[in-house]
């Protein structure tokens, strides 16, 4: 049988930065999704979705980050994904995303040094800039990619997120355990 052993490997100084979050915003068009809109006849916006991303998150609600979306669209779609990923947190269609993420750290009863955040696009550079720890999917806007402490491989909606969680768990020490839940046989 061969061993679950990480094989994911990000910078030291990545891990360190990344160590003191407790609570993650994503973005959703063009972090989430590849940032496509598809809009039918009827004006419902359909949505597409990475099933990578979405274990992620379920994996650092798991370890214990609070996670929130916040989104400049809301659609029934997205409701029913984030509902899905049991997702709690949300503020949906808001361009103004500072103070919503600010009313959900306040909520929370942390500050922007415990949190990080993931976007592509000038509506997300204002809390790009206030968390400790930010990142942006390889296509993001050029402006997102000068803000981003790690700039992921995969695109939006393409794995994008996936990454950013993964060095989430590994900078908190979590990765290697809940890769162990697995076969309990690996266990550390």
């Amino acid at each position: 049988m061969k061993p679950l052993a990480p094989a994911v490997h990000f910078p030291a100084e990545l891990l360190l930065q990344a160590q003191p979050v407790r609570a993650v915003f994503f973005d959703v068009d063009g972090v989430l999704t590849d940032g496509g809109l598809y809009i039918s006849e009827q004006g419902e916006s359909l949505k597409r979705f990475h099933s990578l991303d979405g274990h992620g998150l379920k994996l650092l609600q798991r370890a214990g980050f609070t996670v929130a979306v916040i989104s400049g669209r809301d659609s029934p779609a997205l409701r029913e994904r984030l509902r899905a990923l049991g997702i709690a947190h949300m503020r949906l269609g808001t361009e103004d995303k500072l103070p919503a993420a600010q009313a959900l750290l306040d909520a929370w009863g942390l500050d922007w040094s415990q949190a990080a955040a993931m976007g592509d696009d000038w509506p997300d550079m204002p809390v790009l800039r206030r968390c400790a720890f930010a990142a942006a999917p390889a296509d993001a806007h050029p402006q997102a990619l000068a803000l981003a402490d790690l700039v992921t491989c995969a695109r939006g909606g393409a794995g994008a997120a996936r990454e950013f969680c993964d060095l989430l768990l590994t900078a908190g020490g979590h990765y290697a355990r809940l890769l162990a839940q697995l076969d309990p046989a690996d266990a550390p």
